[in-house]
């Protein structure tokens, strides 16, 4: 199970054929009020790309929202 403050998950997606270089960064970090939230941050590889954070009531939802989103992103061949 991934623990908040964690090092963040890393994933990348590279097929030279189809021009695609896309990397995926997730991880979860606790909040001043006691609640978890997902920051997620993605693009092509070489740029800052673009970033977005969903906040949850506890850190069980948090890293259970995590733990999805790592698996969908896998399953459309991120490693």
């Amino acid at each position: 199970m991934i623990q908040i403050g964690e090092t963040p998950i890393h994933l990348t997606r590279v097929e030279p054929d189809q021009n695609m270089a896309r990397f995926y960064e997730m991880s979860v970090q606790p909040t001043l009020f006691g609640e978890a939230t997902v920051f997620r941050n993605w693009g092509r590889i070489g740029t800052r790309g673009q970033s977005m954070m969903v906040t949850y009531p506890g850190a069980i939802e948090a890293t259970a929202a995590l733990t999805k989103l790592e698996r969908q992103k896998q399953r459309r061949g991120y490693r």
